[in-house]
């Protein structure tokens, strides 16, 4: 690597806020000599572009012999921030890859194909007259010989030990962090009907703890390999079948990792076990701080890494939870360059939002955004609601007050198009949304105000947040709910002329921030001491509906709801999901 000319590799025409400082900063920390540099810089700050600058000081082959590495990877685990460097005229040299699923066969006949399911993945033998023009394996091609491949890190993790994608000098990971628990998300084996193609023929004992759990991976594996030499008998398979055996590899390869590391004594992963509904029933397999996992699939795939995030809240609990050595770890923090007063918090708390406390508190915030409403009436806005029951029982409100004409929501199948369609619109819509705290852009009047219904504390039923907590680790519960309240801030404000206000609905919200406040950015911190309660109009559905530019109410969940009690109590936020779920994308 060359920090030396990192500053020449800056791909815009000019610096704007702290880049420049930036740069020079980043420049110094890998000069020291430390493999591995954190950079906090908050939203807006351009952090692709300095991503590009630190991913052009790569080793060139014409620099270096054919052992060595050279070139960089950029990676982001989050798709639209890979779309976003797409759609980049100043990032166009990012050459992109995406996983094979995101590709369709060109083949007569084939073209609504994806590529995972063409006939080269059918037919054995098959020999493809077009393959030179795949647009998978084209791009493929173009990015393994470009000098900075782009792809989401799901991709980067799954060509760990490729042939094609080997060690590069430099890595640069966007968005990173959340690296710990997208590892931990990515190496959890979901043992369930729909995610293990033999479960009728090898159904799970009643698990009581790791040992049940490797006798039956054992089992599960002798089962998976005689259904594979089935598949691989047949000369044609179907698309279904292809389905099935690619799932089976990749479940073959989870069992493999899964018994290598719980049988390594030296191993530093600790892995936990779910089954709530005893023998015959879904079996979840989740590792904690999986470390080793990420020296595999990350750290073992470049010489040195910039690792990029407005929320790397704590340097020496980041090395801890991602399996890196803080002594050739350095952090640079990038200064805040937006004026504080352009992104108020605004104190509207009703109440605690715990599932105890739901069923009061949640009527007030209904009210409470009819307020905002009011407020803010020829602006649009954005809630949010932290689970989809939050999300159903808020609209239900919404709906039961009159001011449905004004609100717009989604499910989990609609959440894409939904987003567009309010995005687009010319009006003073109101989204609810569910996990959009992060990878959002929502500047100038796309969004002018949102709302905070919940503290986003991780679920405490999840089996590896409770055994954080039995082993005292309050501090990561408190970074981890305070990360998603800093991502969630920066989606409304997103360069130094824009202006967005947040509004805090849950109290608990306001003892994150006292418990975290060691954690906390100084550049956060302002906005969290510049607190205070906004003068908002007396309720009054009718004023809030007034300037509506578009009532059709759709609820984007596909049905409509009646009315329903006011006071009636919500349901438990569905458990299925990971906290992350709806943030990553896949490939």
């Amino acid at each position: 690597m060359n920090p030396a000319r990192i500053k020449s590799q800056f791909p815009a025409p000019s610096f704007r806020g702290a880049q420049e400082t930036a740069l020079e900063r980043i420049r110094e920390a890998f000069e020291a000599g430390n493999d591995v540099v954190l950079v906090r810089a908050p939203t807006g700050s351009g952090k692709s572009l300095l991503a590009r600058a630190i991913a052009g000081c790569a080793k060139t082959p014409g620099e270096t012999d054919h052992v060595e590495s050279y070139g960089a990877y950029y990676t982001t685990p989050q798709v639209s921030q890979l779309d976003d460097v797409a759609g980049d005229d100043l990032l166009e040299d990012l050459s992109i890859i995406r996983g094979k699923s995101n590709y369709d066969c060109i083949l007569p006949g084939e073209t609504d194909t994806p590529v995972t399911q063409a006939p080269c993945a059918r037919e054995r033998g098959f020999d493809c007259p077009v393959k030179h023009r795949c647009p998978y394996f084209s791009d493929r091609a173009i990015a393994s010989n470009r000098n900075i491949a782009a792809m989401t890190l799901a991709y980067f993790m799954q060509t760990a030990g490729s042939d094609v994608f080997g060690k590069r000098d430099v890595v640069v990971i966007d968005e990173a962090h959340g690296l710990a628990e997208w590892a931990e998300m990515y190496a959890t084996i979901d043992l369930s009907p729909g995610r293990v193609p033999v479960w009728d023929a090898c159904e799970p004992p009643e698990i009581t703890g790791l040992t049940e759990v490797e006798d039956y991976a054992e089992r599960l594996l002798r089962v998976c390999g005689r259904r594979q030499e089935e598949l691989r008998s047949t000369v044609e398979l179907s698309r279904s079948e292809v389905a099935e055996r690619d799932r089976l590899a990749e479940l073959t390869r989870e069992l493999q990792w899964f018994l290598e590391d719980a049988r390594d004594p030296e191993s530093p992963t600790t892995w936990v076990v779910d089954q709530h509904d005893g023998a015959g029933t879904a079996v979840t397999v989740k590792p904690m701080d999986p470390a080793r996992y990420l020296h595999h699939t990350v750290w073992d795939r470049g010489n040195k890494f910039a690792l990029l995030s407005a929320t790397i809240l704590n340097k020496d609990a980041f090395c801890r939870g991602t399996g890196l050595n803080p002594d050739t770890v350095a952090l640079v923090d990038v200064p805040h360059t937006f004026p504080v007063e352009n992104r108020p918090l605004y104190d509207v708390t009703c109440g605690k939002m715990t599932y105890e406390h739901r069923e009061e508190t949640l009527p007030k915030i209904a009210r409470t955004v009819v307020r905002l409403m009011q407020h803010h009436p020829d602006e649009k806005g954005l809630v949010h609601a932290h689970s989809y029951a939050i999300a159903e029982k808020l609209e239900s409100l919404l709906g039961d007050f009159g001011v449905g004409a004004r609100i717009r929501s989604h499910d989990k199948e609609t959440r894409d198009d939904a987003l567009t369609g309010w995005k687009r619109e010319d009006s003073n819509a109101v989204f609810i949304s569910v996990k959009m705290e992060e990878a959002l852009d929502l500047k100038g009047d796309l969004c002018r105000w949102q709302v905070l219904c919940k503290a986003p504390y991780p679920n405490t039923r999840d089996s590896r947040v409770a055994r954080r907590l039995e082993d005292g680790q309050w501090g990561w519960y408190y970074r981890t709910a305070l990360r998603t309240v800093i991502q969630a801030a920066g989606r409304v404000v997103r360069g130094p002329e824009d202006y967005g206000a947040t509004y805090l609905a849950d109290s608990s919200l306001l003892d994150l921030f006292e418990r975290a406040a060691f954690d906390t950015p100084d550049w956060f911190t302002e906005q969290v001491d510049r607190i205070s309660t906004p003068d908002l109009p007396r309720f009054d559905p009718n004023a809030a509906v007034a300037g509506a530019t578009n009532r059709s109410y759709s609820s984007g969940r596909g049905s409509t709801r009646s009315g329903t009690d006011a006071d009636s109590g919500s349901q438990p936020a569905s458990l299925e999901d990971h906290p992350l779920g709806d943030v990553w994308g896949t490939d």
